[in-house]
């Protein structure tokens, strides 16, 4: 991922005076500016997967691995008193983002590595294993771009929501990589991007993303896609995905479902792309997907910059309205057209889903040596 000429990831954690810090780049602060954020223990972190300082399942879960890792290392170095730390690390990182798969699938790899060690081992381990997951992220990112890239012809306009670009999937990302490696490879694109109400992560994420990589692009009302879709001007649709259910229904952020809908209705062809640790098998179906409601004022309050430069919250709703604001919904697998995965192309479908994880029994995330 290259910002302003320089290789970033978007989070990674460093060594400072014996301890683990994690860094982000603070995506509230994007377009308007480019910072780094400092974590200086797992409680940081958890607030800042919870506050969306950073988002994307993806990136969530490798913070999470991360900010475990964090746990492990501030933990007491007595057994008793260093189990009974990470156990209250790991239920709060758990309990800060329910849809995403990935951020329970990361915890998971943590603590069945550090299982049986003793705390000095397990310490190791667990900072090793984080950077295993997040390098695992960025491997699997580039590899659904070369198994979409067959999606991407010379000249297609590709249209997607919300950002599952490299701020939500550490390095390649995962529903536009496909267009990044096109792109690089000299094929002409083109992409709609929707601008995702209510936090606007398309006009002010995506659009940043196309506009570093150098990728012809318009920002679109969310309410758009139906026009362009019904004039012949969208060649296909791919997202990303916060879960997917072993059915093959996907829960996505807000919108999601409707254009699969749409993207029916019009004849073109709907993808979800998406690293394996965002299947979810013991979620039958997406209606037993757990769908986060996040605060109303999201809707009544936008942030953006003034005409003197100023970045500036106003209020857009009449006093005293009400509001909802579920962040996810559930698109189901009849409308998706394939699953980019990793592995390569999948239909969504259980039986599909069955046999991808039958013939992948390694662990997905390869240890690094403690």
């Amino acid at each position: 991922m290259r910002v302003f000429g320089k290789d970033y990831r978007a989070v990674w954690m460093i060594e400072r005076h014996g301890r683990a810090v994690v860094r982000v780049i603070n995506q509230p602060l994007l377009p308007h500016k480019f910072a780094i954020k400092d974590l200086p223990t797992y409680r940081d972190t958890a607030e800042a997967i919870r506050d969306m300082t950073i988002r994307g399942a993806g990136t969530i879960g490798a913070t999470a691995a991360f900010g475990l890792a964090q746990a492990c290392v501030e933990a007491p170095d007595d057994g008793r008193g260093f189990w009974a730390y990470v156990r209250r690390a790991y239920d709060t990182l758990n309990k800060t983002r329910p849809t995403a798969n990935d951020l329970k699938h990361s915890l998971d790899k943590i603590m069945a590595r550090i299982r049986d060690l003793p705390p000095a081992q397990a310490k190791r381990a667990a900072v090793a294993e984080a950077r295993a997951i997040s390098d695992w992220y960025v491997h699997v990112g580039e590899r659904i771009a070369r198994n979409g890239l067959r999606l991407i012809k010379n000249g297609t306009r590709m249209l997607t929501h919300c950002n599952a670009g490299w701020l939500a999937l550490q390095d390649w990302g995962s529903a536009p990589a496909p267009v990044y490696l096109a792109h690089r490879k000299g094929r002409r694109v083109f992409v709609w991007v929707d601008e995702t109400r209510p936090r606007c992560q398309g006009a002010q994420l995506t659009s940043w993303e196309m506009m570093q990589e150098g990728v012809p692009h318009a920002i679109i009302p969310d309410n758009a896609a139906g026009f362009f879709m019904q004039r012949g001007e969208v060649d296909l649709v791919i997202t990303g995905a916060d879960r997917i259910a072993a059915n093959g229904d996907t829960a996505n952020k807000i919108g999601t479902y409707e254009k699969a809908v749409l993207a029916r209705e019009n004849g073109v062809p709907f993808y979800i792309a998406a690293p394996t640790s965002t299947i979810d098998l013991n979620c039958p179906s997406g209606d037993r997907i757990p769908i986060e409601e996040r605060s109303a004022d999201e809707v009544h309050f936008i942030t953006g910059r003034d005409e003197t430069g100023r970045l500036r919250r106003v209020r857009i709703s009449p006093e005293h309205a009400r509001a909802r604001n579920p962040a996810f919904d559930v698109t189901p697998a009849r409308y998706i057209t394939g699953i980019i995965t990793e592995h390569g192309i999948i239909p969504a479908r259980a039986s599909a889903i069955r046999r991808l994880f039958a013939s992948r029994r390694p662990p997905l995330v390869t240890r690094r040596s403690a």
